[in-house]
């Protein structure tokens, strides 16, 4: 391919990571559409395939996925295929790709779909694989206590995270204290950060053939386990640390709480003291954010 000529690609993504990626890429013009100035001299995003619109929130509202508000924004056109069947897969075929990227969208891809465009199909993934395949890696690195994480970049393959890694980069979670500890969103976005900086850094070396991809060790794979909100309850008489974990794995969803007086108290800001769970601020259950301190008065 002529490497002065733009790849065409399609992204498949459908949470807040996968936006907080493009956000980075629009950021840094590394890439984006190329229907209204948003350019590089490499990448053009000419397709974004997410989940369909679905109910949300206590009344059930059809909202959108984060990442198709976020490419209505960026005037991007996107597919919401309810299946990646060949009434899906035939849409794709009506062009031809270069390259997709896959990230957070949260449906297993067949394999006719992943070998459509003539560079691959690559994931980029908010772990060190083979270390915590599945959908919840960002929170099982915190509430591990992980002291480091990473990105990695795979050539996907149908199995859930087990491609041939393409390139891995790490990153510090805490040096000198579990204190340290960044929250869930906080985590997220520095990850899409060095998603996005592996991204443009691989891209032209992996269409020139000049990065080899490596087998996982699979018998060293590690699996995250589906979130519920129960798991985010906090026994104030438990663990310090490991309820400072929770605090911060979920600080978006479910959000850590516990209860008192029979009412749910959500924990917005907490910290360890000498071994000592210290909750700061707090939502109180039907009430405005405040200082914990006044509600023990």
């Amino acid at each position: 391919m002529d490497i002065n000529k733009k790849l065409k690609i399609t992204f498949f993504g459908t949470s807040e990571f996968a936006v907080n990626i493009l956000n980075e890429l629009k950021t840094s013009g590394a890439c984006l559409s190329g229907r209204q100035g948003l350019t590089s001299p490499l990448i053009s995003l000419n397709l974004i395939v997410t989940a369909p619109d679905k109910p949300a929130g206590r009344k059930l509202v059809i909202t959108s996925p984060p990442i198709k508000i976020w490419a209505d924004k960026n005037n991007i056109p996107t597919l919401q295929p309810e299946k990646l069947d060949e009434k899906f897969i035939n849409k794709l075929k009506s062009q031809d790709w270069d390259l997709f990227i896959v990230s957070a969208y949260g449906k297993i891809i067949p394999q006719s779909i992943l070998n459509l465009p003539k560079y691959g199909t690559l994931n980029v993934h908010p772990s060190l694989l083979p270390k915590y395949r599945g959908a919840t890696p960002i929170h099982s690195a915190i509430l591990a206590g992980e002291r480091e994480t990473g990105v990695s970049i795979i050539l996907l393959d149908e199995k859930m995270d087990h491609g041939l890694i393409v390139a891995q980069e790490k990153i510090t979670l805490w040096k000198n204290s579990l204190d340290e500890m960044p929250t869930e969103s906080q985590l997220e976005k520095t990850l899409a950060q060095v998603s996005e900086k592996l991204l443009g850094s691989l891209a032209s070396k992996w269409i020139k053939g000049e990065i080899k991809a490596v087998e996982q060790d699979h018998n060293q794979a590690t699996f995250c386990k589906k979130l519920k909100s129960d798991d985010a309850l906090i026994d104030l008489d438990g663990n310090a640390k490991e309820n400072f974990l929770k605090i911060q794995a979920f600080d978006k969803w479910p959000k850590a709480h516990f209860f008192q007086n029979e009412k749910r108290m959500i924990i917005k800001k907490a910290r360890l003291e000498n071994d000592e769970l210290i909750i700061d601020r707090v939502v109180p259950e039907g009430g405005q954010e405040t200082d914990y301190s006044n509600l023990l008065k």
